[in-house]
Parts: structure tokens; sequence; C-alpha cells
């Protein structure tokens, strides 16, 4: 996971690489990296994309974790790594199948292959160690392995990776990943001088004596890939003349919790979520912050309603099967209207599901998961940035509303790195001082305003504002009720809150024309593949536009009349929605995807569905294929 933010500051052109043997210039390139956990692929693809972004190039990259946290060595299930897509401008997505890939076995090679990962024909850089490993069954393994791909059309590099290391570490697979850094940055044209200063930051916690020894690794494997390889590419950048950073997801979401000016971030450990609080935990102290790691989800969320009663906003961060033990807490946040941020970065269910793969499976969820009715504002991060982002907006709108507020990422999000401009901190992103001043003669702790809602916020310590604080029905007083008239009082102005909020919400943009034939609408992490393929479409001619929505609950005005202006609208999601070719499946027992049941009921719209929950982002190929016979059926 990453746990540094990377600054890109503007400056000069990068220095050229003391190599002379030309390059082919590309547009774009999809390049992955993968090994047997611990073998450090992961930080290989992490710094060979901060290089890249600091080149000036767009980059996107995405973890590739194996289900098991240790799976056995040399296995297939077991590929750990990452994927690198580096492009001459802006990248909104891990892109389609890899062009290049360096696998430290072939077993975990095989796992990316039948996963449908390799491009045909693409370029592999096979560690040969294994063709003359003294155990004979997987000598055997390596060889057919070989040269099935090679059959197959790939073109297969094997490179001695454990040799060339051995003859400057002891324990090549300590220092194999940054050996491999350096052909990369050698295959791919990227600065040294940078690689370094690269090298210098990952390992700028340990001795002098490890910064060397990867550093010569680093140089090492620049060199082999200038001497022995007989390819190289170069993949033209644009710099930006405004500093940028690159993190990932949850770290972005961390440094928005920073931003905010939320003191209070109440979590237990899930994955995919973790690293946002072992990111939170290295740094949030140093501005008077606390991470609080509860015994338990439940607790957790308690923790942070607490926090919250006693006058700031607190966040608590999750996954699904977290959210969903939250869910008695947060019903009574709802009923105290105490302000409450949270944020669930899904990932596959039900049950335990995936824990490592991504999934948007969690939207009703997070908008009815709840015993009641128990209003909350829902919204979606759909880049890096929006992560940071939407903290410091969701901060704002649970205190001027007194609402829980739910944001949704992933596991695509949490996990994938991408530079943006660095953000200008402005005091309006923080809360104002809390209100200790006494409270006027009169006034009700749920005084509820009867157009909006809203009712004052008492903070504990305030003259004149003492009450019982209660999660059963309530009246103006806070006094336990059970009129019903008190009960339906108490429900319509917690509802009210959701109308007034949606007042306040802009119509969503369209990516494309204003009218055509197909609308397609999405959420989330899918943005950038669905503006990448529509943006395809349209190139071609095809009357395609995209609508991506960051709010869930309320949905802003005027969807409905941008739907309209289209002959066809459908979702595209990564949550389930029954196939129409299912022999058992017709329009009276189908199941649609979330977002377009969401449409179809609220707007009374024929909003038709695609979606795939295949444990990994959807790439913009499928989708501009799904797409495109959607637009030759409708004709």
């Amino acid at each position: 996971m990453q746990d540094t933010v990377t600054t890109l500051r503007p400056g000069p052109a990068a220095s050229a690489a003391p190599f002379v043997k030309p390059a082919v210039t590309l547009k774009e390139h999809v390049i992955e990296i993968v090994s047997d956990s611990g073998e450090g692929a992961q930080r290989c693809g992490q710094s060979f994309g901060s290089i890249a972004a600091r080149m000036g190039n767009g980059i996107w990259t995405v973890e590739i974790i194996p289900a098991e946290i240790q799976p056995p060595a040399r296995s297939i299930a077991g590929a750990s790594g990452n994927r690198v897509r580096v492009g001459s401008q802006e990248v909104k997505n891990g892109g389609d199948e890899a062009d290049l890939v360096v696998a430290f076995n072939e077993q975990v090679l095989l796992g990316r292959l039948r996963a449908g990962e390799l491009k045909p024909g693409c370029i592999i850089l096979l560690e040969s160690m294994w063709r003359s490993h003294s155990d004979p069954k997987i000598v055997a393994s390596y060889v057919e392995t070989h040269d099935k791909l090679v059959a197959d059309g790939y073109r297969v590099y094997e490179v001695p990776f454990e040799r060339e290391c051995r003859a400057l570490i002891n324990d090549p697979r300590r220092g194999k990943n940054m050996f491999v850094l350096g052909l990369l940055c050698n295959v791919y044209s990227l600065d040294l001088r940078l690689a370094r200063e690269q090298v210098r930051l990952t390992f700028r916690k340990k001795a002098d004596s490890v910064v060397r020894s990867n550093v010569a690794l680093l140089e090492a494997g620049a060199a082999w890939a200038e001497a022995n390889l007989d390819f190289k590419y170069r993949i033209p950048a644009v710099k930006t003349d405004k500093p940028q950073i690159v993190v990932n997801g949850n770290t972005a979401l961390a440094l928005g919790v920073l931003a905010s000016g939320m003191e209070i971030c109440a979590m237990y450990p899930i994955t995919p979520a973790t690293s946002a609080s072992h990111y939170l935990s290295e740094v949030f102290e140093r501005v008077g912050g606390i991470v609080h790691q509860a015994e338990d989800e439940i607790a957790a969320c308690a923790f942070a309603i607490g926090a919250s009663y006693a006058g700031k906003c607190a966040v608590t961060i999750t996954s699904g099967p977290g959210y969903s033990l939250k869910q008695e807490a947060i019903g009574l946040a709802v009923m105290c209207e105490i302000p409450l941020v949270i944020v669930n970065v899904q990932r596959g269910g039900p049950s335990t599901g995936q824990p490592t793969k991504a999934e948007q499976g969690d939207l009703f969820a997070a908008m009815f998961g709840s015993h009641g009715d128990a209003p909350k504002i829902v919204m979606a991060a759909s880049t890096i940035e929006d992560c940071f982002y939407s903290i410091i907006t969701a901060r704002k709108i649970a205190e001027t509303f007194n609402m829980v507020v739910v944001i949704l990422s992933d596991s695509n999000l949490a996990t994938s790195q991408q530079p943006f401009l660095r953000p200008t901190f402005t005091e309006t992103w923080l809360a104002p001082p809390i209100d200790q001043s006494p409270v006027p003669d009169g006034a009700r702790p749920y005084d509820w305003d009867p157009v909006t809602g809203i009712a004052s916020r008492f903070v504990p310590g305030q003259p004149n504002g003492m009450h019982t604080l209660t999660g059963l029905a309530h009246d103006r007083m806070s006094r336990v009720a059970y009129d019903p008239q008190i009960n339906e009082e108490g429900l319509r102005h917690r509802s009210l809150k959701l109308a007034a909020f949606q007042k306040t919400l802009k119509p969503p943009t369209v990516f494309g024309g204003d009218q055509g034939d197909l609308l397609v609408v999405g959420w989330g992490s899918t943005r950038g593949a669905i503006e990448e393929a529509v943006e395809q479409l349209r190139g071609e001619g095809q009357s395609v536009s995209a609508m991506h929505l960051r709010f869930l609950q309320p949905m802003p005005a005027g969807i409905k009349d941008i739907m309209q202006r289209f002959r066809k609208v459908m979702t595209i999601e990564s949550n389930w929605s029954d196939r129409p070719e299912d022999q058992v499946i017709d329009e009276t027992n189908r199941r649609y995807s979330a977002l377009a049941m969401l449409l179809r009921a609220r707007y009374l719209v024929d909003v038709d569905c695609w979606s795939e929950v295949r444990g990994q982002p959807i790439k913009p190929s499928t989708i501009y294929r799904v797409i495109k016979e959607r637009l030759a059926a409708a004709r």
C-alpha cells in the first residue's frame, strides 16, 4: 500500500538517461510487474509510476493483490504486484490488457494470463532461474509454460534477475524489484536521476548502506536492459507548470481528513480501508488529531458519534462488512441528529466476499441499510482527487444539516495512484469554532425549521443547553415521546433535511453532447473507463454521451430532463444485474443493477443496465464493446 506522498514540482526538463539506444515513441503503454507476495513487485510498480509522473506522464496504477495474505509461493492464484498505465496525457483508469509484463516466476504469470490481463503478442520479461532449478518438476513447469507462450505468439524474453542481483546482494528476493525498476526505467526512457531520488525516498528510513545497495541494483537493471534488450520506448510527457502529488485513494482520503479540520478518526482495521488509518496514524498527531483503533466496528462508530456529540464532526472509515456492523449506531446518529462522516471503501460481497477485489455492491446498504426511516446523504468519489475533496465536502454537509454523510469509495480507488494538482489549503475547508455562547431562553434542542427540518445544534457545555439525549422517539425538548403525532413530526423533519439539501445541488454535467442516441450513466470509480469509451465512440461518429453522479441520495435536480433528451439510457456499474440471455430471466423477474433500479423508480424512465462483477476494474475496451452492441441493437 502507498504510505508516502510524492510531490511533483515543476522545473526544467529532466536530463536524458546516459544511454543511446534509439527508442520507439508510443502514446501509452500498460505495464504489469507480478511476483509472489513479499518480493516487492507492488513497491516496484508504485515507484515506477511515481517516476513516470515526475517526468510529466499521466499515470494510473492498480495493485494486483492475492486473495490470501500470504499465498503459497509459485501459485497461480498468488500473483502480487502492480499494473501501471503510462500515457503522454492524463490517464483516468487502469486501461486494457497489458502491453508488457515482468514476471518473477511462470506461475504468477499464468494467473494473469488466465485472468485475461495480457494483450495478445505482448512482451513478457520472465525470470530465467527456474530453467535450471534443482527440482525437475519446477523445471518442467517452467519450460512447458515458456514454450507454450512462445507458440501462442507472445514475445518472451528470459531475464536472469536472480543471477544479476546476486552479484550485488546476498538475498536477491529483497532487491530484485529495484533491479526491475531500473530495467523498466531504461525500457521506457525514464530519467535515472529521478529514479535514484525515488529510491532514496522509498528507503529514507533505512540505513545508508541499504539505500546505496538499492541504487546500485537500480543502475544495474538499467545497464542490463540497455545491453541486452532489443527494444526501447519513449512516451512523451507534457510537464505541468503547477505542483502535483501522487497518492492512492486511501491516502487521498486521509489527507482529506487532515484538510477538513476533523480531529477524530475512529476505525477498526478492514481490507481495503486499513491503509487510510495507517497513513493517519503516522501524521495525524502532528496536527492535533487522534486515530482511535476500536475493539470492533460497532465501537468505532459509537466512538465517532460520541466525539461528534461533544462538538466537532468525526469520521469512521470501513468497508462493506464493517458498514453492516455499524448500522444500529448509524441509526442512533440519525435519530439524535449528530453529524457524522462515514467512508465505505467497498469490496466484493456478500459476507466476507472478496476482501481485496473491487465492487460497487454497497449502494443500497448505504442508502437504506437501517431499521426504520434513517435518511442519510450518500455521495460517491469517482477519482483519486475526488477522494480528497469529498471528505472536506462531507464534513461541511454533516455539520450544516446535522446529518450522517456516507462517502462510497472502493478498492479500485483505494489502491490506485494518480497525479493531481497539489491542493492549496484554505480556511474555508475548516469548521467554524464551536459555539459556546448561551442558548437563548426558550430555545429547544430539536426546534425543527418547518421548511428545512434543520434544528440548531446544542453542544455539551453551552449554558442553558442541558437536555437528555435519547435514541428513542422524542419531541422538540428531546423528551421520550410515544404520541403518534410527535413521532411523525420527527420523521418528517429528518426527511425534510434531504429535500433542503437537494435544493443546493447543481444538475450533473453531461460528457459529450446534450442529446443523442444513448446516455450512459455511472457512479464511483467507473468514471474514467466510461468516459474513455464514450470519447472513442464519439470520435467514430457515434451519438453517445455519459453522465456521472456524485450524489446518489438525494439526487440533484435535472436528471430526468437530461435523460429524456436521449433515445436510450443505460447504466454501467460494478454490481450485479441479471443477464437477459439467461433462460429463466424475463422482464417480470429481471434484477437491474443498483443505479438503474433507482433511476427507473424515481424518474419512471426506461433505464437499461449492464454490469460486470469480476472483482477487477471494468476495462474501457469492454465498455466500448458493450455500448457499441447496444447502439447497434437500438437501430
